[in-house]
C-alpha cells in the first residue's frame, strides 16, 4: 500500500479490467513458480514500525506532515492518520550480532525522528495503542492527506454501505460507531518481514501461523481503546472491526472478513494469493500498463502491480508479499501480529524470538501444523490477544501420546518455544551473544509474567488507587511508559505505578 496512487471514481469496466489483469497476474505468478524464477535464498529480514505522535500531555498530535518533513529522511513515511508515522529499517542478513546492529540502528533513527518532532512540541512513542486516544481523534478529518488513504477510506465505507460498528468486550466494553476506517489508525505495530524460497515458503508461513499466539501471549501491548480497558492485545479486534467492508447480513452469511487470520494451512505461496482472489472483492481496482504474460513471454520479470496491489488490502496477520529486488522476484512472509514497542530492546527480543522459533519449527520433521488443528491455532489467537501472559493455549502433547492439551502460554514459552528459538537462531548463525540477550528478555518477560500490556494495566489501576480519574489516569500511564521508553531498559525491568512526587523545599 505505499504506492502512490489518485483519487478519483470507478466504474464497472474498471473493476472487470482489475479482475481479468488479477488473473492474469495469478497466472504470472503460478508461471514462475514453475519455472522456478526466484531469488536464491539469502536469508534477509527487514522490519517495519509505526509510531505515534503525542505531546508533553501524552495526548496525540496530530503533525505528521509537519514532522515528516523536518526529519526528510526516506526512511520515515506517513502511516493513516496525522499522528502515526512509519520507520522502514533496510533488509539485513540474519546471522552474526544482526540484532545489536539493528538495535543501534533502531535507536539512532528514533532517537533523531524524536528531536526533529520536540522542535514541535511533540515527541514519539512505540504503543500498540496510544491509551489517551478520543474518538474525536479518529475521525476523517485526521486522515493524512495522501491521496491512497483518502481513496481506501472511501472504498472501504462504499462497500460496507453503513457506520462501521466497534464492539470489544474484554474487561471492560466498547461500543461505538465510526463513519470511516480512521479508528484502524489506532493500531501502530512492528512488521517482521523473511525473505523465503517458494520450496520453504508454505512450511514458514504455517510455522509462523502456529507461533502467533505465544507471540501475542509474550509481546501484548495494547489494553485501551477509547479510555476502556479491553483486551490485553486490542489490535487485532478493532483492526477487524474498523476495516469491515461486510454489514450484518453478509457476516451473517459467513462472508470472510478482510483482515483475517486464515481458515486452512497451505501447502504452496499460490494457496493465499488464489485465495485473495477468489474470495476478496477489489477495493483499488487501479490498473498498470503492464501486461505480465506478455512480459514473462519477452524474458522479463513481471511486476505484477494489480496482484500486489490487491494483497495490500486483504489484512492477514501473515501475508504473502512478492516482491522484485535486483531484477529478481522473491517472496517474503510479512508477520504482522505484533504491537509496536515498548523499547527497541523489547522490539528486537519479539523479532529475535520469531525468526528463531519459525526457522525451528518450519525445519521440524513432524511440523506442528500436521498435529495442531487450524481451528486451535486461530483460538489460540484470540485467546492470546484477550488474555496475554495469562493466556492458555492448545499445543500438541509431546513424545508418542499424540492429539492435544491445554498449557499456560508462559510455560509453552519458557519450556518449548524459547530452546527452539535458541536453536533456530543458531541455525541462522546468530551470534550466541545477540541470542542470549534478547531471547533472555522473553525468558524474563515470562519469569516475572509481564509484558507492555500488564505494565500498562497496573500502573493505570495503581493511578487510580491516588484519586486520579480515568482520563488523568491514563494520561499520567502513558507519560510514565514514554519515561520509560527513552530511558531504554526493557518492560519487564518497569517499576510499575507513576513516580512518587518529589516534595518542594
Amino acid at each position: 500500500m505505499g504506492e502512490k496512487v489518485v483519487a478519483g471514481r470507478f466504474d464497472l469496466s474498471d473493476r472487470q479490467h482489475y479482475r481479468d489483469k488479477l488473473r492474469r497476474c495469478l497466472a504470472g505468478l503460478e508461471r514462475l513458480l514453475a519455472e522456478k524464477r526466484f531469488d536464491r535464498p539469502k536469508n534477509l529480514m527487514g522490519l517495519e514500525i509505526e509510531l505515534n505522535l503525542l505531546g508533553a500531555d501524552g495526548m496525540p498530535r496530530m503533525l505528521n506532515a509537519q514532522v515528516l518533513e523536518r526529519i526528510a529522511s526516506r526512511d520515515f513515511q506517513t502511516e493513516l492518520a496525522m499522528f502515526n508515522l512509519e520507520v522502514n529499517i533496510a533488509p539485513h542478513r540474519l546471522g552474526g550480532r544482526v540484532f545489536d546492529r539493528l538495535a543501534e540502528e533502531l535507536r539512532t533513527s528514533l532517537a533523531y525522528a524524536d528531536r526533529k518532532a520536540g522542535e514541535l512540541d511533540a515527541g514519539i512513542v512505540m504503543i500498540g495503542i496510544l491509551p489517551t486516544l478520543d474518538r474525536d481523534d479518529l475521525v476523517s478529518s485526521n486522515l493524512s492527506a495522501v491521496d491512497r488513504y483518502t481513496l481506501l477510506n472511501d472504498q472501504i465505507v462504499a462497500a460496507r454501505g453503513e457506520d462501521f460498528a466497534l464492539d470489544i468486550e474484554g474487561v471492560e466494553r466498547l461500543t461505538c460507531t465510526s463513519k470511516s476506517i480512521v479508528p484502524e489508525a489506532a493500531c501502530t505495530s512492528v512488521q517482521l518481514h523473511l525473505q523465503v524460497t517458494p520450496g520453504r515458503f508454505a512450511d514458514v508461513w504455517n510455522a509462523a501461523q502456529a507461533v502467533a499466539a505465544a507471540q501475542i501471549a509474550v509481546g501484548a501491548n495494547s489494553p485501551f481503546l477509547f479510555g476502556r480497558e479491553l483486551w490485553r492485545e486490542s489490535r487485532p479486534p478493532l483492526f477487524l472491526q474498523s476495516t469491515d467492508t461486510r454489514p450484518p447480513e453478509l457476516q451473517a452469511q459467513g462472508v470472510r472478513p478482510r483482515t483475517w487470520f486464515g481458515e486452512r494451512w497451505i501447502s504452496s505461496a499460490f494457496d493465499l494469493f488464489e485465495e485473495n482472489l477468489r474470495y476478496f472483492p477489489a477495493l483499488l481496482p487501479i490498473c498498470a500498463d503492464e501486461d505480465p504474460l506478455d512480459v514473462m513471454d519477452a524474458g522479463g520479470i513481471p511486476k505484477l502491480g494489480e496482484l500486489v496491489l490487491h494483497n495490500g488490502t486483504v489484512y492477514r496477520w501473515n501475508r504473502p508479499v512478492y516482491g522484485i529486488a535486483d531484477g529478481l522476484p522473491h517472496l517474503r512472509v510479512e508477520n504482522r501480529v505484533l504491537p509496536a514497542g515498548p523499547t527497541v530492546t523489547d522490539v528486537l527480543a519479539n523479532a529475535a524470538f520469531y525468526y528463531g522459533v519459525v526457522r525451528a519449527l518450519a525445519e521440524d520433521s513432524r511440523p506442528v501444523w500436521t498435529r495442531l488443528p487450524f481451528e486451535a491455532a486461530a483460538a489460540n489467537f484470540d485467546a492470546a490477544c484477550r488474555y496475554g501472559i495469562d493466556a492458555r493455549l492448545e499445543w500438541p502433547r509431546r513424545g508418542r501420546l499424540g492429539g492435544t492439551t491445554q498449557v499456560d502460554a508462559v510455560g509453552l514459552v519458557r519450556d518449548e518455544l524459547l530452546p527452539l528459538a535458541e536453536a533456530g537462531l543458531d541455525a541462522w548463525g546468530v551470534d550466541p551473544a545477540d541470542r542470549d540477550l534478547y531471547l533472555g528478555v522473553i525468558e524474563e518477560r515470562c519469569r516475572r509474567r509481564t509484558n507492555g500490556a500488564s505494565w500498562q494495566a497496573a500502573t493505570f489501576h495503581r493511578a487510580l488507587e491516588t484519586g486520579l480519574s480515568r482520563e488523568a489516569a491514563l494520561a499520567a500511564t502513558t507519560r510514565r511508559y514514554r519515561e520509560l521508553t527513552l530511558l531504554g531498559e526493557p518492560v519487564h525491568s518497569w517499576p510499575v505505578g507513576l513516580p512518587e512526587p518529589v516534595p518542594l523545599g
